[in-house]
């Protein structure tokens, strides 16, 4: 009996000038909710599917997003060991977060049932992006699920072309892109933005917003219709109980010593301690209270204290305009900043920011220490990388250290963002440049702060970057109509607050941004106030940072590479490298220099050491450069013949000097001017149409000119003048190291 796939149904929208065709009820029939997404020959599979019973004893929703990078979409193979795909990409983990984002606020709060959102690359064209599809995807797959989700959203890209504001511009067509905006959003707002920039200004950033907000409206639709058409019947969910009156007791019980530490306690130190302290008094209250057949709630009563503080929290900084540490909406915490503080390295900055400190560290490398990429994007190296490590001490805490997590990889990600248009170009600035941020203090925003002292670390490198870069974290306390954009938030508030939107850029304008919500969007007025409140911050900071270091340095730290770069023939690669690598490896293995060289025919002469530098580009050169007629090169005597020596004057390349032409009077025996292992200086006088070259020593010695040379050239069967110039026939005129008679 022959079955059938399943009934697929197929709706389309226009995102921008691009077609997004969603497809379901032909693959993965198990899931929750299953599509596939394409745009061009750019294709992948979502599905989101809930566990039938919330997870017992945990206090958040358990949502996880994977995005599973399958290198055959794009027809390759993985370069690995085992030829499989292994841990997910740093692009595969950003990809996942980037997804993640927009979907989290729109779940129950309550909801405690596991929910998994897996999206798999099917095809990749490497002309359309992948990114936007999967949040569409994982939108998709949701609404027409069995699981509650307050969506859809939708998803786009917003490029900078030629002055023009593009939606979902293609691949080859974002490398002249001033902006890279990825954004999502439901149809009243944005909920999540994302975005890399060339210094752009505010007010076009809000235009990019709105026009990508518009344009996401028709998948949103789409969306909208296939649940109504194709979706499953939302399931039900246990939420977790509530003890109104519970909740009620403790807050009269709390409240007034709430208020008391919120208004009068600014240290974030102390003001734990004493919530702390609060804490154990009423749990040993209601301890002393109980009776064995009914032992109190200590999970319920400790979250409605901490219900207690945010809403107090929140309240004074709606209400009374103070915020927890004491500070208006606009104040940045004390800023410092100071570079060259770790000896040895290339270059080191160091930035504080209120109790948020980083160390950030800037490596320089040669061209082989470039990153080579193995993923899905047509991308397949990179020479900037910034990396972002987050130590549990940063807290005042302990945790198993297990790799960088999700998190310090976006956040890594986010900083490199931020710096790589300030960063020179390779044609300028030949080098693999690596920055590591160290968070020595966490209390709101590390990830700006990394920005800080990143652009710190690479001015005092001397890293010719464009200019400095700068980044704050703006965010929000938003009740019904009411709300406050907070410049710097401090840990509480992005932990109580609802919305962490991250800006950083130049003097000039914004080069990344970043935005995660708590609910369920944001007006473009309040993005526009948080952009200009954001570059009032950035200024300060920007100040503050040029008054340690104001340019970078003139002269890279001694202890870096300096670079050389030769330019060859690219069909001469070969005699550079030699047979093996023979060739290369015994310059470098002589000058102590590293050596890089490239399709292009380009070179890279690396060396802390100048001297060794110049001896390896001396070398590089003798191996590639063509004799001139009239040239002068001291070479070794290869071999000797009754007719005349050998001499090899450039490496691997040798030329004949005839006895007549071996001294500047008569020889008899050419045994009696040079022996093998001489070295002699020689004149090129002859280059023959098969490439072999006459040489003469004589010519060195009289002094010939390179006319001199072709025109008194005899075929190398006889010299010029046999008594020379000066008349000192008979008496022997060594040069170059040949050996003197006795």
């Amino acid at each position: 009996m022959v079955g059938n796939m399943g009934e697929s149904h197929r709706y389309s929208a226009m995102v921008g000038s691009q077609e997004v065709i969603i497809e379901t009820g032909k693959l993965a029939e198990q899931a929750g909710g299953a599509v596939t997404v394409r745009m061009g020959d750019t294709m992948l599979l979502a599905t989101a599917t809930m566990s039938a019973h919330p997870r017992e004893g945990i206090d958040f929703f358990p949502l996880s997003v994977d995005y599973e990078e399958r290198l055959y979409a794009a027809g390759r193979i993985p370069g690995s060991f085992f030829r499989r795909e292994g841990r997910p990409s740093e692009r595969a983990i950003l990809t996942a977060r980037v997804t993640d984002r927009p979907l989290r606020p729109l779940f129950p709060k309550d909801m405690r049932n596991e929910v998994q959102v897996i999206l798999t690359a099917l095809s990749h064209d490497q002309e359309h992006h992948i990114d936007m599809l999967c949040i569409i995807g994982a939108s998709a797959a949701l609404t027409i699920s069995n699981i509650p989700f307050g969506g859809p959203v939708g998803a786009c890209r917003v490029g900078l072309i030629d002055g023009e504001l593009v939606v979902n511009p293609t691949i080859p067509e974002m490398e002249n892109s001033r902006l890279d905006l990825r954004m999502a959003g439901t149809s009243e707002a944005v909920i999540m933005v994302e975005c890399g920039a060339n210094e752009v200004d505010e007010e076009t950033m809000v235009r990019a917003l709105d026009l990508g907000h518009q344009s996401i409206q028709g998948i949103i639709a789409v969306q909208n219709r296939m649940r109504e058409e194709v979706g499953k019947p939302k399931d039900e969910y246990e939420a977790p109980q509530v003890d109104e009156a519970l909740r009620a007791e403790v807050f009269s019980k709390v409240e007034a010593d709430i208020k008391r530490i919120v208004a009068e306690i600014t240290d974030r130190k102390e003001r734990n301690a004493a919530v702390d302290e609060l804490r154990e008094r009423i749990l040993a209250e209601y301890e002393a209270a109980a009776s064995e057949d009914s032992p109190p709630d200590y999970v319920a009563i400790r979250n409605f204290i901490q219900d207690a503080l945010k809403a107090e929290v929140r309240r004074r900084i709606l209400e009374d305009g103070i915020r927890p540490d004491g500070r208006d909406y606009v104040t940045i915490r004390p800023l410092a900043a100071e570079v060259g503080i770790v000896p040895r390295v290339h270059g080191s900055g160091l930035f504080k920011r209120g109790q948020t400190q980083v160390l950030s560290i800037a490596t320089l490398g040669t061209p082989r220490d470039v990153q080579t990429l193995d993923g899905l994007s047509p991308e397949d190296t990179k020479r900037y990388l910034h990396h972002y490590n987050f130590p549990p001490y940063s807290t005042g805490e302990t945790w198993f250290l297990r790799g960088p997590k999700r998190r310090e990889i976006g956040h890594g990600a986010l900083a490199e963002t931020a710096l790589l248009p300030m960063i020179p170009p390779e044609d300028e600035f030949p080098y693999t440049i690596r920055v590591v941020s160290e968070v020595l203090s966490s209390n709101g925003s590390t990830s700006m702060a990394s920005v800080c002292g990143s652009t710190l670390a690479l001015m005092d490198a001397g890293v010719p970057i464009r200019r400095p870069v700068g980044g704050i974290a703006m965010g929000l306390i938003k009740e019904g109509e009411r709300y406050a954009v907070l410049t710097d938030i401090q840990g509480m508030e992005d932990h109580l607050g609802d919305m962490d939107f991250k800006v950083a850029g130049t003097e000039s304008g914004i080069t990344a941004l970043q935005m995660d919500i708590k609910i369920k969007g944001i007006s473009t007025d309040i993005m526009r106030q948080a952009l200009q409140q954001a570059r009032d911050a950035r200024m300060q900071i920007l100040d503050v940072m040029r008054q340690e270091i104001a340019e970078p340095r003139a002269e890279l730290n001694r202890y870096a590479p300096r670079m050389t770069v030769v330019k060859i023939d690219p069909e001469k690669i070969g005699a550079v490298i030699g047979p093996g690598g023979k060739v290369i490896r015994g310059i470098q293995e002589k000058t102590g220099a590293k050596i890089d060289i490239e399709e292009d025919g380009s070179v890279f002469v690396a060396a802390v050491d100048g001297p060794a530098a110049d001896l390896a580009v001396e070398m590089i050169q003798g191996l590639v450069e063509e004799p001139e007629i009239g040239r002068i090169y001291t070479g070794t005597v290869t071999r000797v013949e009754p007719y005349g020596a050998f001499v090899e004057f450039l490496p691997g390349r040798e030329g004949m000097v005839h006895i007549s032409q071996i001294a500047d009077y008569r020889v008899e025996h050419i045994t009696d001017e040079v022996r093998v292992g001489d070295e002699i200086m020689v004149m090129v006088t002859n280059i023959d149409p098969a490439g072999k070259v006459r040489l003469s020593r004589q010519a060195v010695l009289e002094g010939w000119t390179a006319e001199e040379a072709r025109s008194r050239d005899r075929g190398g069967s006889r010299g010029g003048s046999r008594g020379g110039r000066g008349g000192n026939r008979g008496r022997s005129r060594r040069g170059g190291g040949g050996r003197d008679r006795n």
